[in-house]
């Protein structure tokens, strides 16, 4: 199947990830290089122009996943925030961002539950964690608020897997008290 027309390499290449996510997903991680590039509507060497190897298609995917909320979270920093805990504040704002549909969030679970089954990936995750758990502690909070605030937050996260999410309500009460004790705040209030 030929290149769609009018798309670039660099939305071909997203086009692949896009694809890889959604056949993983749905047919695990043995799905094919086929069926990846027949979901992205490009032949499977044009997919391999891209990504010699399906082990290279899956870490880049993988990468994409964890570069995307480390964006999302700088995205969420307040420029007019100074204080100790910036970036855990904004942690948990990206975290427990209302914006995403439920299902869209259960198929990003489901996704990486896949990649996670690889040992590189889980390397790669785990290095990824890591360099949150530096960051975050060197964020200027005594680091057993940044384990009980982080815990939270991706507990939060994580409701809609099993099909309870948290609703818009509960989900902002939950972020303001987790903003609050990364600010002192909690203590004292009624």
């Amino acid at each position: 199947m030929p290149r769609k027309a009018g798309r670039g390499p660099e939305e071909t290449r997203r086009a692949l990830l896009d694809a890889a996510g959604t056949v993983i997903r749905t047919r695990g991680i043995a799905a094919s290089l086929d069926e990846i590039a027949k979901a992205a509507g490009v032949s499977k060497g044009g997919l391999l122009y891209h990504f010699p190897a399906k082990d290279a298609l899956v870490r880049t995917l993988a990468q994409d996943l964890l570069d995307a909320f480390r964006t999302e979270v700088h995205a969420a920093l307040d420029p007019a925030d100074t204080a100790p805990g910036r970036l855990t504040r904004a942690y948990v704002r990206a975290s427990l961002d209302t914006s995403y549909d439920e299902v869209a969030v259960r198929e990003n679970i489901a996704l990486i539950a896949q990649l996670i089954s690889i040992p590189e990936i889980a390397e790669l995750a785990r290095a990824d964690a890591e360099r949150w758990d530096r960051d975050l502690r060197a964020d200027g909070l005594p680091g057993p608020v940044v384990t009980l605030v982080v815990a939270a937050a991706d507990g939060a996260s994580t409701a809609p897997l099993w099909g309870a999410g948290i609703d818009v309500t509960a989900a902002r009460e939950l972020e303001q008290q987790l903003l609050d004790l990364t600010t002192g705040a909690l203590s004292t209030r009624d």
